[in-house]
């Protein structure tokens, strides 16, 4: 048996299953050109066998189902990385497999794949889950057998966890990007509306904190339900309030609606966010002007005009000719698991114990956003945050570049190098 037949949590995963072989997908199948091989019959089921003791890394994304939108660019991408590395000789000599079962967009189903995963396929590092709730329902199963796991998904921050790595960019790093843009840009005075659940209620905490920070004020704030998709009622309270911008994180199909009701009732009021066009590519999806002016911090779009940016474009559609869009996930998923080969070579061995302790160790990565670096001790990303701008035909350009560190959990005390922790910090735990 090769090495990482021995490793500690091999042993806990064998005395909690007694099972070691399951059914998975692999990618030396051929791909039907929409991130589904022949493995699992286009329909995200495995059906191939993985080699018992071939590396195998699971890949959790929704290609179905309300969320399919977003998780199905991070699963392209993902089989996108694993191809490449591949076809260059894998990782330490051994060609690496993919468990790869379609989640649909259901976090129960998310709990069920999650204990495969780790109990059955014994994979030696996981990628799981869009939202938060979903990253929430699984994190007690990825603490509970000390699973190495990448969440990628630009989040509400916080998450201070030992085996977790949340290499998304987080609400500081993408509205401190933004606010204090759209302030110098337009004026003081702000409207908050946001999805009514954490991701929302959270990135609406740290838009009070930055409009503090800048002196400015914010004139009104709602948080709407994730089923709405009637904006008269906020609509009709921008226009009474007359803010000098809007700052939005709405989420969902549904919450689209707002900016096509925005422009048909000509509230020309321009909006930052941190949620819209990078992931859901909301100015290809609606028509002009629905997003003019609207202003998001990301860390990457496929509109990026950089070299290494267009290499990866390249390289995606080449394998995903009818892809719709590269969202800003996708792109994490991508130099994610580029950073997971490294740190496997650098420890030359698959144990995820000694995996962590490489990345901890400070990772450097070329991604096509531009080289970023690992934080050792949050384990998030320092990322090139940019204000993404939609003009009146929803073309696309970029301005004020910042490199920005995870400074808010650095604030908190989060030092996983010193002290493990499974904590989740908000911004009260921190800011007063």
């Amino acid at each position: 048996m090769s090495e990482r037949r021995f490793s500690r949590r091999r042993a806990l995963a064998t005395g909690l299953s007694g099972v070691g072989v399951a059914l998975a997908g692999c990618l030396a199948e051929e791909d039907d050109g929409n991130g589904n091989g022949s493995g699992n019959g286009g329909n995200g089921e495995t059906t191939g066998t993985t080699d018992d003791d071939a590396p195998t890394v699971g890949i959790l994304e929704n290609r179905t189902g309300n969320l399919a939108l977003e998780g199905t660019s991070k699963h392209q991408a993902s089989l996108l990385a694993i191809e490449e590395i591949n076809e260059n000789g894998g990782v330490l000599g051994e060609e690496v497999e993919v468990f790869d079962p379609d989640p649909r967009s259901d976090n129960q189903r998310y709990t069920e794949l999650t204990q495969e995963a780790i109990r059955d396929e014994e994979v030696d590092a996981l990628w799981a889950a869009y939202s938060s709730a979903a990253r929430e329902t699984i994190r007690p199963l990825i603490n509970q057998h000390e699973q190495l796991y990448f969440y990628t998904t630009q989040y509400e921050g916080g998450v201070c966890d030992k085996t977790t790595f949340p290499v998304g960019a987080t609400a500081r790093q993408q509205l401190g990007a933004v606010v204090p843009y759209l302030i110098e840009e337009y004026g003081e005075r702000i409207y908050i509306i946001a999805a009514d659940y954490n991701f929302g209620q959270l990135s609406g905490e740290w838009v009070n904190i930055l409009a503090e920070e800048e002196g400015a004020e914010i004139v009104g704030e709602e948080y709407i339900p994730l089923e709405s998709s009637s904006f008269s009622s906020t609509i009709n309270n921008i226009q009474g309030e007359d803010p000098d911008f809007i700052m939005s994180m709405l989420v969902g199909g549904n919450h689209a609606a707002f900016y096509q009701e925005r422009a048909a009732n000509d509230l020309d009021i321009p909006i930052g966010s941190s949620t819209t066009m990078a992931q859901g590519y909301e100015h290809l999806r609606l028509d002009p002007p629905a997003l003019t002016d609207m202003y998001v911090g990301v860390n990457y779009m496929q509109e990026l005009q950089t070299d290494a940016s267009q290499e990866f474009v390249d390289a995606f559609y080449e394998k995903f000719p009818d892809a719709e869009y590269i969202n800003q996930e996708a792109q994490n998923n991508y130099f994610s698991v580029y950073m997971w080969k490294e740190a496997v070579e650098r420890a030359g061995t698959f144990d995820q114990e000694a995996v962590i302790e490489e990345l901890e160790s400070g990772i450097e990565v070329d991604a096509p956003e531009g080289p970023i670096e690992l934080d050792p001790a949050t384990h998030h990303m320092t990322h090139h945050m940019r204000v993404a701008h939609a003009d009146e035909n929803h073309e696309i350009t970029f301005d004020g570049e910042q490199y920005i560190e995870p400074t808010f959990l650095h604030d908190a005390g989060c030092d996983l190098t010193v002290e493990s922790e499974q904590t989740q910090y908000e911004p009260s735990d921190v800011y007063e």
